[in-house]
């Protein structure tokens, strides 16, 4: 796969676009710094790819994350696909600010494009090539809000799946449902349930003798 803004801008539709400086991230969200500040990079680096990638799935704009791969000798950079986002490493002697300058400037020429690093001259030199600038506070905020709209549709699906059921039932039985939903001992139900239930035990009986 291509490095650098070929490898996703097919150069004829406007997109949005998250450019996001990987260890930037790690070292400013508690959570991440976490795992890095006890020898664990990879955990670090695994979980902030889970998260964008469902920010991704509930933002669905292009996400690209770029993880700094300068000082690995002869490392010619690379561009892998996980699941639905971009993860860049860059090559030698590359920066992942200067990455993101490069991609970010022919970006934001034809399409929206939002940079998430709370690095001060990079958030002022992507402002000058027409991106927004995200801080690492302002996009975990973003994941906290859309984890919360997640948690909220989820909790109204049964509920509304439990009205629509309702709502095609007969009248006198959706009312004896709502009695028993609204009793004050949700042991004991109804009297008209209630007494049913005896009639159909008694029937039982019978039928056994």
């Amino acid at each position: 796969m291509k490095l650098y803004a070929s490898a996703w801008d097919d150069g004829e539709h406007m997109a949005e676009y998250l450019l996001v400086d990987g260890y930037n991230i790690i070292f400013s969200w508690p959570e991440l710094n976490e795992f890095a500040e006890n020898g664990n990079l990879d955990a670090a680096r695994m979980k902030l790819m889970e998260m964008l990638s469902n920010y991704q799935g509930y933002y669905q704009s292009t996400v690209i994350l770029v993880f700094d791969g300068y000082k690995v000798k002869n490392n010619p950079g690379t561009v892998e696909k996980y699941h639905n986002i971009y993860v860049v490493y860059t090559k030698e002697a590359e920066t992942a600010d200067q990455y993101i300058e490069k991609t970010n400037g022919s970006l934001a020429r034809a399409n929206q494009v939002r940079v998430a690093t709370s690095d001060r001259l990079e958030q002022v030199i992507i402002l000058g090539q027409g991106a927004t600038r995200v801080s690492a506070r302002e996009l975990q905020k973003e994941m906290e809000e859309m984890k919360r709209e997640i948690r909220k549709d989820y909790l109204h699906r049964p509920q509304l799946k439990r009205n629509s059921f309702i709502d095609n039932l007969d009248p006198e039985i959706a009312a004896v449902l709502e009695q028993m939903r609204l009793t004050e001992d949700p042991k004991e139900p109804p009297a008209g349930v209630k007494k049913k239930a005896e009639q159909q035990k008694r029937s039982k009986t019978k039928k056994k003798k």
